[in-house]
């Protein structure tokens, strides 16, 4: 028996655009609640939310925004983003996920490499100065006209929207809509009535161990219908509450939560703009939530708060659990003492959409912790060896995807596409897995070099291109090694130029303001050199176990 197998054909996929969607949730569910952002006390039914959406779509166009355009949102949890995200897939332009993590030189490779003309854009989040950033980038926006912004490190950016007052330069978001004139709301039916479901949509930044971010390029049809496949497995339905403090950047929060919910007639519920677990709980007892999705750190973290025992969580049942391998104690504390029975499991990448595979609600608790689930409708799977051939059933091998739900391609980037999706349209994962007799499978290690903090996918190489732009540094290998807190954290093995010295000080310094948080290597080493193969590839599995020994740690126990 080989590792191959296919979803079921049924129900047929959705075909339709996510205007369309929209459209169709406002007609089924008008006055059922689509939206609450529990931080902001702001409420919308279906229609509403249409309602505005319609307006905002209008208002980009007022702006002299044309379909296909880029768009990027840079923004934590807020109606806003959702606005923006269903607003621009009816205008036709393409939503650009920014992490709101993000530090200027992420910002400004981000914006310039899909050729960013409008950026909207929170005022703040945490200790981000998010103005201040877009600002330092394009310093002529004070002095631009709203809408014609001509920046020499931003050459393609025209236009900046700030979620909050008007400053010289940036359109009030609020404003946005007022633009709607009739001749912009005609604009925009005539661009809704041409717009296809296989057009580009959404870009979502994502990379390998083999440089830079790429741009994830993704379609009406292949968020559409992986969010509707997911709200399906998890018995999402009308009058469901999703709980979603997964941040809406990433598919997690924007396909699994939000286009789920349309598709599915649920509520949207956002307890925070980033993930506080007391908000998070107070919100499940406040709107009584039915689901809840999240990583396992998240989890953990409401589990493990002092007030947890004080909520009521009844109203709970079902819910996903991913971006990181599940603990098996996790899972049945989820289930026992947030009484979220119906818990699931998905596997996916950026690039399918999000998922693969995800776990039934009826599945045992015993497959929920041990394995991804099943193959999810209209998609096919093989698990290939390095030559390429299919390996038999429980052996492990390079998981491929292929269906609806794999994405058009890297943004203007055909080598890199090319080397993911195979001439038979399978898109190859990096990720080792084995599928078992009753097609489950299990994600048994990644091929690629990808670390996962904290649910946050970090790229090794891309923090080493980062570091080598120090002038101290001559050579640099990032790996991650384990962690009770965050499943993983990355290190830096470091060699400096002849001559120099520095301390892990210095080069968290270097770091600060500059990447995201989450990717400054939590341990620094100094070396003379790295462990290396016959070829010169640096072993970078010797790096790991050396810092495993060092550090006196070791690997979390996982279902």
């Amino acid at each position: 028996m080989i590792s191959h197998v296919r979803g079921a054909d049924t129900p047929p996929l959705l075909e339709l655009t996510i205007g369309e969607a929209l459209k169709r949730a406002a007609r089924l569910w008008p006055d059922g609640e689509a939206l609450v952002s529990a931080h902001q006390e702001v409420r919308l039914s279906w229609k509403a939310l249409a309602e505005k959406a319609e307006a905002l779509a209008a208002g980009f166009l007022a702006l002299g925004l044309r379909p296909g355009e880029r768009v990027g949102i840079w923004a934590p949890n807020c109606a806003e983003w959702t606005l923006t995200q269903f607003a621009t897939a009816q205008a036709g332009l393409v939503l650009v996920n920014i992490n709101p993590a993000y530090r200027l030189a992420e910002l400004e490779y981000t914006l310039n490499k899909v050729e960013v003309r409008a950026l909207v854009t929170a005022e703040r989040f945490k200790t981000s100065d998010y103005v201040g950033m877009v600002e330092t980038l394009a310093p002529e926006i004070a002095t631009a006209t709203p809408g014609n912004i001509r920046a020499a490190r931003l050459p393609h950016l025209k236009a900046a929207v700030v979620i909050g007052a008007a400053r010289p330069g940036w359109v009030a978001f609020d404003a946005l809509a007022g633009m709607a004139d009739a001749a912009a709301r005609a604009a925009l039916a005539s661009i809704e009535a041409k717009l296809d479901r296989n057009d580009a949509i959404n870009i979502q930044f994502t990379s390998g161990t083999t440089g830079l971010p790429k741009g994830a390029t993704l379609s009406h049809r292949n968020i559409l219908n992986n969010a509707a496949f997911v709200g399906a497995a998890m018995g999402l339905g009308e009058g469901d509450r999703l709980c979603i403090p997964v941040p809406l950047y990433h598919c997690f929060g924007m396909v699994m939560g939000n286009l789920a919910c349309c598709v599915h007639g649920a509520t949207m519920i956002y307890p925070s703009e980033g993930f506080d677990p007391l908000a998070t709980l107070t919100t499940l007892e406040r709107e009584r939530c039915t689901g809840l999705h999240g990583v396992p750190t998240m989890f953990i973290a409401q589990l493990q708060h002092p007030q947890f025992a004080r909520f009521d969580l009844s109203s709970m049942r079902t819910g996903i659990m991913a971006g990181a391998p599940c603990p098996i104690e996790v899972m049945r504390q989820v289930i026992d003492k947030m009484h979220i029975r119906e818990i699931g499991i998905a596997y996916g990448m950026t690039e399918t959409s999000p998922v693969s595979f995800q776990t039934a609600v009826d599945d045992p608790v015993e497959r929920r912790v041990a394995t991804v689930g099943r193959v999810q409708p209209h998609l096919e799977v093989k698990i290939v060896d390095a030559n390429g051939e299919i390996v038999p059933r429980g052996t492990p091998g390079e998981l491929c995807t292929k269906g609806y739900s794999v994405m058009l391609g890297y943004w203007n980037d055909e080598a890199k596409t090319a080397d993911c999706i195979d001439a038979d349209g399978f898109m190859h994962s990096g990720d080792l897995a084995t599928l078992d007799a009753e097609g489950y499978c299990n994600i048994v290690g990644r091929i690629k070099d990808m670390v996962i903090r904290g649910g946050e996918n970090i790229y090794p190489r891309e923090v080493e291109e980062f570091l080598f732009r120090h002038p101290k540094i001559e050579d640099v290998s990032v790996v991650g090694v384990p962690d009770a807190k965050y499943g993983e954290e990355l290190c830096a093995w470091i060699k400096l130029r002849a001559g120099e010295s520095a301390t892990p000080e210095e080069i968290a310094v270097f770091c600060k303001d500059q990447i995201a948080h989450c990717k400054i290597p939590r341990h620094i080493r100094f070396v003379d050199g790295f462990p290396m193969t016959v070829t010169g590839k640096i072993q970078k599995f010797e790096i790991r176990a050396a810092m495993i020994a060092e550090l006196g740690l070791a690997e979390a126990k996982t279902a």
